[in-house]
């Protein structure tokens, strides 16, 4: 088959034409930018655009299908000539639902967790060598790309993002999916921009479960009382299996988890990734793969890219980097680090960088988020509120909506990097939270401070 990607550079858009250019598809694109890693990715494999821009020239009835990227406009060039020429157009999510409908499906969605639930089920698989097609939102260890697509696996884990699909297809990514085997890790309100209300945001979960195929299973967070009371809801014909957040302990920082077995030392840690571990473990055993083989593949699970990163580390103290950004993953993350070295000061750092971060009322969903830290620290930049052409957001606004006397906000970038640097870190966890870049802070220098 002969495909082409408009807006090839994208993280997720790039795996998949590296995933069907692996498979033997004839793979063309564009973009009008493309970043690392994508750029290099692409190029090794001679599939990085000789020059950025829309090409209409390069849509032609030769093609067999398109995929439309988000980053694309409803009003794309190529777009615009693919629709004059008829020719298939699929969105990112029902593209891989094509490639997988003979499959069996496991979908793992919910607001957090699900990278590292989808992360954590394929480094079992793939510890007891049982091969399956997957798609997944973070680089993991061992693994080329974050899709792999095949003719002959009988399952494909997807995440299951709740996302729009693309610029002409409004449906949450997670819609198309049509899973035989899904779970919901837990639900809380994002993507402000396309949900305004909780209600708009959990109507779309209450939707993934309904699509779930009948006779298949839907494994659910029941300490979730929003997703507990979604799936329980539902009238689909399904088989439905709750779960719930296991018993562990902490010892001189180091995470037990309570097994038949015993007490059994893993590298990840925090009440949410315990929950997480849960989960992945009844969508294990539903794929066969026993209890037991569960827990030895676990307990060399080191974690999800950008998902509480271990950046360095002294005798006294330790610096972590976590994707954290929506206001349960922070509370979640803070709390985790506090409860892993409740002997240390926690510096926690966040930086605002998103589209709902910036909206007044959403923001009042960050109180408490930071309350476990003990230096709790906010930064945003006003250009990046006006990029969004947001109104402006004052500090003053955002001391009000997290609620903690002592918050110390920064809005340059000079002023956080130098207070980063300047800090004491004798006895102390250091945790950085952004779905950004901090400004351009220079974090091997943040590293060598733990060094000097």
């Amino acid at each position: 088959m002969q495909i082409h990607f408009i807006a090839i550079g994208g993280s997720a858009m790039h795996n998949l034409a590296l995933a069907l250019e692996h498979k033997g598809y004839t793979i063309t694109g564009s973009d009008d930018v493309v970043f690392e890693p994508s750029r290099s990715r692409l190029a090794e494999k001679e599939l990085l655009p000789e020059s950025f821009g829309w090409f209409p020239e390069k849509i032609h009835a030769g093609l067999d299908a398109i995929v439309l990227g988000m980053h694309a406009k409803a009003d794309n060039p190529e777009l615009l000539k693919a629709q004059e020429l008829g020719l298939t157009i699929y969105s990112y999510p029902e593209f891989l639902y094509e490639q997988s409908k003979d499959k069996t499906r496991v979908v793992i969605g919910g607001s957090h967790g699900k990278t590292t639930i989808t992360s954590m089920i394929l480094h079992v698989l793939d510890y007891h060598n049982k091969d399956v097609d997957y798609m997944v939102g973070a680089q993991l260890e061992g693994f080329d790309r974050m899709v792999h697509l095949t003719e002959e696996n009988d399952f494909i884990v997807l995440e299951g993002d709740e996302y729009l699909s693309s610029p002409i297809d409004r449906r949450p990514k997670f819609h198309l999916y049509k899973p035989n085997i899904a779970l919901l890790s837990g639900i809380a309100w994002d993507h402000i921009n396309v949900f305004p209300t909780f209600d708009d945001y959990t109507a779309q979960f209450g939707i993934f479960v309904d699509r779930i195929v009948n006779g298949g299973s839907i494994t659910y967070n029941a300490d979730d009382e929003t997703v507990k009371e979604i799936v329980e809801a539902s009238e689909n014909t399904i088989r439905k299996f709750p779960y719930n957040t296991p018993e562990y302990t902490v010892e001189n920082g180091q995470t037990l988890l309570e097994t038949p077995e015993g007490p059994m030392p893993i590298a990840i840690f925090g009440k949410h990734n315990l929950s997480n571990l849960a989960g992945a473990k009844w969508i294990c055993q539903n794929m066969g793969v026993d209890e037991a083989d569960f827990y030895e593949a676990i307990a060399t699970f080191k974690g999800a890219s950008k998902r509480m990163e271990k950046l360095a580390e002294n005798a006294t103290s330790v610096l972590y980097k976590d994707f954290a950004h929506s206001p349960s993953k922070v509370a979640a993350t803070t709390k985790a680090v506090k409860e892993q070295y409740p002997d240390r000061k926690l510096l926690a750092c966040l930086e605002l960088h998103t589209y709902s971060s910036f909206d007044p009322q959403f923001l009042r969903e960050y109180k408490g988020a930071l309350d476990a830290a003990d230096v709790a620290v906010v930064f945003y930049l006003p250009e990046s509120v006006a990029i969004k052409k947001l109104a402006a957001v004052t500090p003053a606004q955002i001391s009000e909506a997290f609620q903690k006397d002592d918050l110390k906000i920064f809005t340059d970038a000079a002023s956080f990097h130098a207070f980063v640097m300047e800090g004491d870190y004798k006895d102390t966890s250091i945790l950085l939270m952004s779905s950004g870049n901090y400004g351009g802070l220079d974090l091997d220098q943040v590293k060598a401070r733990l060094y000097d």
